[in-house]
């Protein structure tokens, strides 16, 4: 084929044509679809950026960028022919300022890679979705995780972004500061736009102290519904948590299994402080202590070292395989809401009644501490479309409550026909924003919204 031809004279070398890596490249974790790429290309700098687009405009080949495959949405699915762009090899940290705490990295840099590599700084990057992503993806979907209740997702953490345009034009948005009130924020437009408005190409990125003390709990209740109303109590407290995590029996008991955990299969928190003084953590623990007791909490665990503090949270973030190795042959729908807190307790009532009713099985679980859970669904494919009624059924009622269809998720394909409900006419404005910047629709077609290519642009 001609222009696969061009493409490898124009990446000698970086061009995968293998059935197994374009269709590698062409899903990710959480879709139902699977459909292969025509190539996978793997650039190694702005200007093998610039040229992959350059070689799409004259083609007419839509760009999916791709980071480590982990998103949940369909923001890998082509929905038409398309080129995934690689940037794995784009992975460098560019420069680590101590002193300013923040440091420059390619997109390509996972989150566990900046994190070995910040050791002996006394710094660290924050945000962890639990999947080692790449760190321009989880900007791209405006990730966040655990820690998201004291340090902020992605949006609060990212300073400045180099974002190539479809057109090629490279654009520098934000500055290596704290705070700025120069001119319209844009930077702010590229994080979570999913790929479909400019491809990443640097990022600035907040850094933060070590903790001096921490102090890490899982606190068991007799139901879900005393784990939350426990949990709204310790937000409304005022108590500055790090952490704060709901895990249903199910989640527990496909942790025991699949890890040996050994935790009581009840509704759980994971709770963690991060404080400066012992004096301060021990009044901060007594308070939340008293808090989660007087929501019915049975039983207080404490994680006595730094190991065992590690495996909580390492268990935490392998809940989802867990419950897949759990139920072997199923597939899963996986959907994630965020309601204003003090909703959050009816939410979750609300999921377990609609569960029940519908006769379906799975778990609950999330970063409640920020009115945000998930759903997981194991299925056979038989009962899939019935998994997905429920999903959406919850989505629905997330925004009747005030709340948004996907907290950390992104839209991607599944969730595009909830945004105009949820945006009203700010869609149409997106909508121009994306004819704007990518008037051919190029650029991850068809994920959070639809337009209709024009020939060019203005």
């Amino acid at each position: 084929m001609e222009k696969l031809e061009a493409l490898k004279r124009l990446f000698p070398g970086k061009v995968d044509l293998s059935e197994s890596e374009r269709l590698r490249h062409g899903k990710d974790e959480g879709y139902p679809l699977a459909r292969p790429v025509l190539a996978v290309v793997y650039p190694e700098g702005v200007e093998e950026v610039q040229k992959a687009l350059q070689w799409a405009r004259e083609w007419g080949v839509a760009v999916i960028p791709y980071g480590a495959g982990t998103s949940l949405e369909g923001h890998l699915y082509p929905v038409k022919e398309a080129i995934s762009l690689d940037l794995s090899r784009m992975n460098r940290l560019l420069e680590v300022r101590p002193e300013d705490f923040l440091c420059v990295v390619e997109p390509g840099l996972t989150r566990k890679a900046l994190n070995e590599a910040l050791k002996g700084t006394g710094l660290f990057f924050p945000v962890d979705p639990g999947a080692d992503a790449s760190l321009g993806g989880m900007a791209a979907t405006n990730a966040s995780g655990t820690t998201t209740v004291r340090y902020g997702g992605m949006r609060a953490n990212v300073l400045a972004l180099q974002v190539v345009l479809a057109n090629g034009e490279v654009l520098e948005l934000g500055k290596p500061v704290r705070k700025t009130s120069s001119g319209y924020d844009l930077k702010d437009l590229f994080i979570g736009s999913e790929g479909t408005l400019g491809v990443i190409t640097r990022l600035t990125l907040r850094l933060h102290p070590l903790p001096e003390h921490v102090h890490t709990l899982r606190v068991f209740f007799p139901g879900v519904e005393e784990a939350v109303e426990a949990s709204y109590r310790v937000m409304a407290s005022g108590l500055p948590v790090a952490r704060l995590e709901l895990l249903d029996e199910l989640a527990l008991k496909a942790l025991n299994r699949h890890l040996g955990a050994g935790f009581p299969e009840r509704p759980a928190l994971f709770l963690e402080f991060h404080a400066s003084t012992r004096e301060a953590l021990e009044a901060e623990m007594a308070l939340a202590l008293e808090l989660v007791r007087e929501a019915g909490a049975l039983s207080v665990e404490a994680a006595k070292t730094e190991e065992e503090r590690k495996r909580q949270w390492e268990a935490r973030h392998q809940a989802y395989w867990a419950l897949v190795h759990l139920y072997p042959g199923h597939q899963f729908v996986i959907t994630d809401v965020a309601v204003p807190l003090s909703r959050l307790p009816e939410m979750v009532r609300y999921a377990q009644r609609l569960m029940a009713e519908m006769g379906l099985e799975g778990n609950i679980l999330g970063h409640v501490g920020d009115g945000n859970f998930h759903t997981l669904i194991p299925v056979l494919l038989e009962a899939y479309p019935k998994a997905e009624a429920f999903a959406e059924r919850l989505v629905e009622k997330a925004l009747e409550l005030g709340g948004t269809c996907t907290a950390e998720h992104g839209v991607g394909l599944r969730k595009k026909k909830f945004l105009p409900r949820e945006h009203g006419n700010a869609l149409e404005w997106m909508r121009k924003i994306k004819a704007l910047l990518d008037p051919e629709g190029l650029l991850n077609p068809g994920k959070v919204l639809d337009i209709s290519p024009s020939p060019g642009y203005s």
